[in-house]
């Protein structure tokens, strides 16, 4: 039995008459009646009872009808639906994120406007740090993931730099270094004055990238920075500020958070190449539709966020 079989029978079953039905399907009377009649033969029982003016359903038939027609309508949504796959419509896909490039603003705008775009689209989250992230994209475990400094790049995967932003200083509001600074500023400290300091670090596993970019700026100027604690998210950092443990850094999009508690300070003496990247980890092959939609939206409004 073929799918045809199941469109000649419904279609004379509609029309009531195997010449109007040929004439809907564009094909000859006598072949279409040859093909109902080998699939009643092969059904063992007979779907019509044929007279003069044409044919009406048996009771059989009537059942095979409402049958017939649901498994053409599941077809024509199984294409349907394959369609929208092919082109990013509809599907699955799992993003990744750390915590420190959730708070980017560019996240939550890119997700409300896929979202809005794709509404048919499921995404599954998941969150880590660089080092679990870049692993679990490379394994195939999840479509994509947004991270601040790539850990490794293993092969195989791409590192799409969407945008930089500043990296600032995290002092505690009753830091010495704060007194006089007027409330509605932005403090610029000087690294040099922080050497006698207990920093607060995302741990080197983690984010070795951020961790070493701000140890070589330290050592440049004839420090090591002192470590207080090695955390697993930025986060947790800056609750560890407000109580007091150190200080830190982090990136600017994250001055949100512990207001009440914390100071935000730009670097004074930093250097060029102290600061935060948003990057986009993702694999160079075996991208579907949905993921390289997604791609292209994440890009797009990186450049819009940069100009």
């Amino acid at each position: 039995m073929e799918l045809r079989h199941l469109r000649y029978f419904v279609a004379v079953a509609e029309e009531g008459n195997f010449t109007r039905a040929a004439r809907l399907l564009h094909m000859q009377q006598p072949p279409l009646s040859q093909q109902v009649r080998a699939l009643e033969e092969e059904l063992g029982f007979a779907l019509f009872r044929r007279h003069p003016k044409g044919v009406d359903l048996s009771e059989a038939g009537k059942v095979y009808l409402l049958e017939a027609k649901a498994i053409l309508d599941r077809v024509a949504l199984a294409g349907g639906r394959a369609a929208l796959a092919a082109s990013g419509m509809e599907g699955l896909m799992s993003v990744g994120f750390s915590s420190s490039a959730m708070a980017h603003p560019l996240i939550p705008k890119l997700l409300y406007s896929h979202r809005e775009m794709r509404p048919q689209v499921e995404i599954r989250f998941s969150e880590g740090n660089a080092a679990t992230l870049t692993a679990a994209v490379a394994s195939a475990r999840i479509d994509l993931a947004f991270v601040r400094m790539p850990v490794e790049r293993p092969p195989g995967l791409l590192f799409h730099r969407l945008l930089d932003e500043e990296l600032l200083l995290v002092l505690p509001l009753w830091h010495p270094l704060l007194a006089g600074a007027h409330a509605d500023a932005t403090p610029a400290i000087a690294l040099a004055s922080l050497r006698d300091e207990q920093f607060i670090l995302v741990r080197k596993p983690g984010a070795p990238g951020m961790y070493s970019t701000l140890l070589d700026a330290c050592m440049r100027i004839g420090y090591t920075p002192r470590i207080a604690a090695e955390v697993d998210n930025m986060l947790t950092n800056i609750s560890l500020v407000a109580a007091g443990v150190g200080i830190s850094v982090t990136p600017a999009s994250m001055r949100g958070f512990h207001t009440d508690a914390v100071r935000y300070c730009s670097i004074a003496d930093g250097g060029p190449g102290l600061s935060a990247p948003l990057t986009m980890v993702m694999r160079k092959d075996g991208i579907t539709a949905v993921a390289a939609y997604f791609i292209d939206e994440a890009k797009r409004i990186a450049a819009e966020t940069s100009k």
